[in-house]
């Protein structure tokens, strides 16, 4: 892509929008830091930073609790039973990621968000595998984020539903087809 220039404030969502193989995720993934710029240059905090990729990475053979419990203590922030009841998980404690539904493992994903106390949320398809209630969990937990001062990046096909500024990456023309700057040189 090029001439892409995005600031996001305290407080702010932003979704990227555009069809498959856009730039989204390849967007998402250089804010993260995963993956280097083409040319140009970024001003971030990695530390700052909270990144749910599509992939859900979770790790299967540990419960619930202790996925979150193991974000918990990588980032020095309390929360496991809060983020389990903010996203409907508390009666899943116990059981093993492997056995959830794919709906489940994806909330499990965004109750890490809770977990680590970065104010920046990147999210790359946030509400894939979930259900309208658990939609509206998202929202909820999302818009209390914002109010809180926190900011969202939102890679997405369906509007949230958080009056966020849509950044359309289908308008910004591709500078590479290098597959070493795309999300190939990463499977």
């Amino acid at each position: 892509m090029e001439d892409v220039s995005l600031k996001l404030h305290p407080g702010e969502a932003v979704v990227v929008s555009g069809p498959n193989g856009s730039g989204k995720t390849t967007l998402l993934r250089t804010i993260a830091g995963l993956q280097p710029t083409t040319r140009g240059g970024m001003v971030r905090d990695g530390d700052a930073i909270a990144y749910v990729p599509h992939a859900n990475g979770v790790k299967d053979t540990l419960s619930v609790a202790e996925n979150l419990a193991f974000w918990a203590g990588l980032h020095g922030v309390d929360g496991v039973d809060s983020a389990l009841d903010a996203l409907a998980l508390g009666a899943l404690r116990n059981r093993r990621a492997q056995t959830l539904s794919a709906g489940q493992k994806r909330r499990l994903a965004l109750a890490r968000l809770l977990v680590t106390g970065r104010p920046l949320w990147l999210l790359d398809e946030p509400t894939d595998s979930l259900d309208e209630a658990s939609v509206r969990l998202f929202v909820d937990l999302a818009r209390t984020h914002l109010a809180s001062g926190g900011a969202a990046l939102i890679a997405s096909h369906v509007d949230p539903g958080l009056g966020a500024r849509v950044l359309d990456v289908a308008t910004l023309r591709p500078t590479s087809s290098d597959a070493r700057f795309t999300d190939e040189a990463f499977l």
